[in-house]
């Protein structure tokens, strides 16, 4: 039942930014409660620190990345409220196969538009501002940049929990 609301909410999300390219809070607010809720009422307190401990790890992992501009907080917040909704374990799943999905995306679309050499020099810059704990974000690599390369990122966190949700499915 709790992956069954997962992909629901990452499938809804997903959809929503495709179309608009915002992740609503009412949709990631909710699904946190509902995500909080559903492991409380499975497992009691155990589920709740679950629920918690899940929301906790993608917002902070992604939270650089947010204060970088190079994620939106939709997208943030949806991470999180996937968490609650999975708990730590197999939002970490969901993230790393997210990270992967997204990239495979964004090769795609570098290639397709011949942007590799400003890319991998944007990618440079991001890593390079990640890693000196400025955090501050780079002008031309802002989401804001109408100029810069983006997707949404909400769908393949959709593909990433669909592909998950398979995998937990047939038991592997």
């Amino acid at each position: 039942m709790i992956w069954i609301f997962a992909v629901i909410l990452a499938v809804s999300a997903g959809w929503l930014d495709w179309r608009s390219r915002r992740i609503p809070n009412w949709l990631t607010v909710s699904g946190f409660i509902i995500g909080l809720a559903l492991n409380t009422a499975v497992s009691g307190w155990q589920g709740t620190q679950i629920a918690l401990a899940g929301a906790a790890l993608p917002l902070a992992v992604l939270l650089p990345v947010v204060l970088l501009r190079g994620l939106g907080a939709g997208d943030w917040k949806l991470m999180g409220a996937l968490g609650a909704v999975l708990g730590w374990k197999q939002i970490f799943l969901v993230l790393l196969v997210t990270i992967f999905v997204a990239g495979t995306i964004a090769v795609g679309q570098m290639i397709r538009q011949r942007r590799v050499r400003k890319t991998l020099a944007n990618l440079w810059e991001l890593v390079r501002g990640f890693f000196i704990f400025g955090l501050r974000p780079h002008p031309e690599l802002s989401l804001e940049n109408p100029a810069a390369m983006t997707f949404p990122f909400g769908v393949a966190v959709a593909a990433a929990t669909l592909l998950c949700y398979g995998v937990a499915a047939v038991g592997l």
